[in-house]
């Protein structure tokens, strides 16, 4: 449960994941480099009544700041847009408590993830801007695992994530090819 917990979710995407767990008991720490997504956040709080604690702040910059301060991190769908993932991994692994756990998603790179995220996504079903992503900067699992342990980070758990855009249902499985969200503990 989420109950007494505190958690930072590294750019929340507008609050979505962030307003997602105050309600459970969670004390949610918001941090994103964008003003834009932190002002709809910060609307989309006022309107919904739940607290999270938004900041225009870099995940490095806060892990400075906050070293150690929490029993959870979430770093959803960031990982293939920074110039370092490495440096994002490790600011996640700082800013988690020890026996903290740090949760990852994003996008495998293989000729599969290009045509599904990038193809298919961005310029047959239209679900996201074309030029969203680019596929040099996926990141294979092993990769991740790589990054994370010289983070002090060591792998709990891997799951695929999946979409149908037909159905528009999201599920979990063993298939991480595409999309997969990486679950560690911090040493």
């Amino acid at each position: 449960g989420l109950t007494g917990k505190t958690i930072v979710a590294v750019v929340f995407g507008g609050g979505i994941l962030a307003e997602a767990m105050p309600p459970r008991g969670a004390t949610v720490t918001g941090p994103d480099l964008s003003e834009k997504p932190i002002g709809v956040a910060r609307l989309h709080r006022l309107e919904s009544g739940v607290d999270v604690d938004y900041r225009l702040v870099a995940a490095e910059s806060l892990a400075a700041q906050a070293p150690r301060s929490f029993d959870v991190v979430t770093c959803m769908e960031l990982l293939e847009h920074v110039s370092s993932p490495a440096s994002t991994i490790g600011a996640c692994a700082l800013l988690a408590k020890p026996g903290g756990v740090v949760v990852f998603s994003t996008l495998n790179r293989n000729p599969k993830s290009y045509l599904f995220a990038i193809v298919g996504a961005e310029y047959l079903l239209n679900l996201l801007p074309r030029g969203t992503h680019d596929w040099t900067r996926f990141i294979k699992p092993s990769e991740l695992a790589q990054d994370a342990r010289r983070a002090g980070l060591e792998l709990a758990r891997l799951t695929g994530m999946q979409y149908n855009p037909l159905t528009q249902r999201y599920w979990l499985n063993s298939d991480t090819s595409v999309n997969y969200l990486f679950a560690a503990q911090k040493n």
